[in-house]
């Protein structure tokens, strides 16, 4: 039976924790929509202003990337990319790994300047954007295109290729357990 759990971020059915890359590439369809629902977030402040709605869905941005997406990156650095590493020490895949773990620390800078004017929008201590909060928000979602592209592309097939089921089924349930899910 698959594990479910209903938590921020975590409402892709189909994806259980029994089944750790069906997880991973769930989470890379809550980020795109995430990102999406971002960017329809500042159209409509430009086109409608702020109310209820614009601030539920700067709340709805902020949960996702304060909660879901931190624990995802924590899922690549802990299982995927060690795994990687020690299978492709050289080459094209441990250069990519090394750009993602990069990426991920610029992405936690980018998300701490770009969570400020998201936060205050969704307080209702802010309106609109500033040009600077412009910035901030395209610089933040320009982080993930190339990588999440290499994720999917080459570094999950490859992750797969060099975890066998039983190394699988513990990176699962220490997923789990890291979110508090009970399986």
């Amino acid at each position: 039976m698959t594990s479910r759990v209903s938590l921020p971020g975590l409402h892709t059915p189909g994806a259980g924790f029994d089944q750790p890359f069906e997880m991973l590439d769930a989470c890379h369809d809550r980020v795109r929509r995430s990102l999406d629902l971002l960017q329809r977030l500042r159209a409509y402040l430009q086109d409608k202003g702020c109310d209820d709605s614009a601030r539920q869905a700067a709340r709805d941005v902020l949960r996702y990337f304060d909660i879901a997406a931190p624990l995802h990156h924590e899922d690549e650095e802990l299982h995927v990319f060690p795994a990687l590493l020690a299978s492709h020490a050289e080459g094209h895949v441990a250069d990519l790994v090394h750009q993602m773990q990069r990426d991920h620390v610029r992405m936690a800078a980018c998300w701490a300047e770009a969570r400020q004017p998201l936060e205050q929008l969704a307080q209702g201590a802010l309106q609109s954007f500033t040009p600077e909060h412009e910035a901030a928000l395209e610089r933040f979602a320009g982080c993930y295109a190339d990588h999440l592209r290499h994720e999917d592309d080459s570094l999950y097939p490859a992750a797969r290729a060099v975890l066998d089921a039983q190394a699988q089924q513990s990176m699962g349930r220490e997923m789990a357990a890291r979110r508090g899910a009970v399986r």
